[in-house]
């Protein structure tokens, strides 16, 4: 029988509509999973333990009294987790850096403020690397985040804490938030569905910046329909972010008979640390194509150009928006950047200072525009572009070290849908070493609709999302 922390969020909606169990009942066993689990996995900065309880029993309450309250509040009673770069009124939010120890924004983000108004129930804070600053969850100035499948290994970052969560069972759908890679890295190497919305398809408002250009808040979850659903809620034009999208979300459709996935012939020519990886997606693609798809080849830049020009781009932006924190409005002092965030901040304010801003900032945003061209060029082509998530399996506990830009050498393949700003879904479609495998489906601009059902129909005639994860199985 399924525990009730193991339902995605549809079988918890239906339970709920049906009455079959309790917000209250769910609740409990999320708390009971992170207290089974999370001592191991230390997925969670703070637990809300008696604030979820009392919104659950809340959420009962307004069930039982109007059966017809889901067409107002479409996730009533749903426990879920936010990663720590999110401000939440009242409740402490670091994004797992020193500098932010203590720290309690009065205000919310658009996100959670939406997320609460849709009634969702929020159990935690999840842990991430420090301001988002890497893929692996081992760069937290707190602690480290484990891998479900291999608590030797890292579960990929930065959204590492909410992706292990939701692989864990510890809740039903998290938050997390995408910049170079940040969701769909630690959905993949996770096992689990991580959606990067287009580029102002969420608001930013209320959510600790990194890279304003390329910061997407987004949803990790254990479906394609869960990530549509939560996309619907959070979705939308904000007053209080400019660079947010008027726009419903589409529904999702129930076939791929006639989609043409474009094949780009550069993402399966980089070397694959692992192969094996490489024969996993031309296996899924099989998939698609069994089920009435086209495959068509597309030319695409090779990732390799999108790492240099993220690395340019994003340390430039992260050492303006880190300028804010000067210890004395809020925070602590400077002094206590972690090593990760000076070394970003001091490569950001040489790219930009004088003398160097033509040289390498104004060069990068050139071939930023040349990747753009591209995907708008496969597109005409294709509806959506299919291709790996990552090139490697998760790595051992302390590889960030290994490299000044490990993250974007480990996200390579991730990068070039955040210079363009696409919507991207990363999805399990196979195992190698007994480590899932990721693969993303990228979207034209708006096109969440196309690519989350492609990626339902997928799990619709597989069961590679369903698996649980090894290294909490010695747990039980």
């Amino acid at each position: 029988m399924t525990k009730l922390n193991e339902l995605t969020v549809k079988e918890s909606i239906e339970g709920l509509k049906a009455q079959a169990f309790t917000s209250v009942e769910l609740v409990q066993a999320c708390l009971a999973e992170i207290a089974r689990l999370d001592g191991y996995i230390k997925a969670y900065i703070k637990v809300l333990a008696e604030e979820a309880l009392a919104a659950a029993q809340a959420a009962d309450e307004q069930i039982r009294a109007d059966p017809e309250i889901f067409n107002q509040k479409p996730l009533l009673g749903i426990p879920y987790a936010c990663k720590d770069n999110y401000s939440t009124k009242g409740i402490e939010t670091t994004a797992a850096a020193n500098i932010l120890r203590g720290y309690i924004p009065p205000y919310e983000s658009t996100v959670t403020e939406k997320l609460k108004t849709a009634g969702a129930i929020l159990l935690g804070k999840t842990n991430l690397d420090a301001f988002a600053h890497g893929v692996s969850t081992d760069a937290s100035d707190f602690f480290v985040t484990r891998n479900p499948w291999d608590l030797s290994k890292v579960p990929g970052g930065s959204s590492g804490g909410s992706a292990a969560a939701v692989a864990s069972h510890m809740c039903t759908f998290a938050m997390g938030s995408d910049t170079g890679g940040s969701i769909r890295c630690p959905a993949s190497w996770c096992g689990i569905t991580g959606l990067k919305p287009m580029y102002g398809r969420v608001s930013r408002y209320g959510l600790i910046s990194m890279a304003s250009s390329t910061d997407c808040p987004g949803p990790l979850t254990k479906t394609a329909w869960d990530a549509h659903y939560v996309l619907q809620v959070i979705a939308g034009k904000d007053s209080k972010d400019a660079t947010s999208s008027n726009g419903d979300v589409k529904a999702l459709t129930n076939s791929v008979a006639g989609l043409r996935i474009g094949v780009p012939k550069s993402y399966f020519a980089v070397d694959f640390e692992t192969p094996a990886i490489k024969q996993t997606i031309l296996d899924a693609l099989k998939t698609f194509e069994k089920a009435g798809a086209t495959l068509v080849n597309v030319d695409l830049l090779p990732p390799k150009y999108a790492v240099a020009v993220y690395t340019v781009i994003q340390r430039s932006e992260v050492s303006s928006n880190l300028a804010r924190f000067d210890g004395i409005r809020f925070g602590q002092s400077r002094n206590a950047f972690g090593y990760e965030a000076r070394r970003r901040m001091m490569l950001g304010a040489y790219t930009l200072s004088a003398g160097y801003y033509d040289e390498y900032y104004t060069k990068a945003q050139k071939v930023r525009t040349l990747i753009v061209e591209g995907f708008k060029k496969a597109f005409s082509a294709a509806d959506i572009i299919v291709g790996p998530t990552m090139p490697n399996l998760p790595v051992p506990i302390g590889m960030l070290d290994s490299s000044p830009i490990f993250g974007e050498l480990t996200d390579m393949m991730q990068l070039p849908g955040s210079m363009a700003g696409l919507p991207v879904v990363s999805i399990p479609c196979g195992f190698v070493s007994g480590f899932p495998i990721g693969m993303q489906l990228i979207g034209p601009h708006f096109g969440e609709a196309g690519i989350l059902s492609a990626a339902k129909v997928f799990q619709d005639t597989t069961n590679f999302h369903l698996q649980m994860p090894s290294g909490i199985k010695e747990l039980t």
